[in-house]
């Protein structure tokens, strides 16, 4: 079977940090962005066979993106950010 979930990838100051919002304490990091996404995809196997083995349904990602464009104050200044 076959399970799909959301995966968040963020920078931070030593690379990637990727976590899987469905599956609650798995997180992970990379240098890259790729780096992230194949430890993450470790990550998620590991959880799962974790949760297999302790006779735990696995979760599905019932959750879903949503993204905002707002305005910002007057005199705000863009964030610069550095990945």
């Amino acid at each position: 079977m076959n399970y799909t979930y959301r995966i968040i990838v963020e920078p931070d100051e030593k690379g990637f940090h990727a976590s899987v919002p469905a599956l609650p304490g798995c997180h992970t990091w990379g240098k890259t962005i790729d780096d992230a996404r194949e430890m993450v995809r470790d990550a998620i196997d590991v959880y799962l066979r974790s949760l297999v083995a302790d006779g735990e349904s696995i979760p599905e990602d019932a959750g879903m993106e949503v993204f905002e464009t707002v305005l910002a104050p007057k005199g705000v200044k863009r964030a610069t950010v550095h990945a």
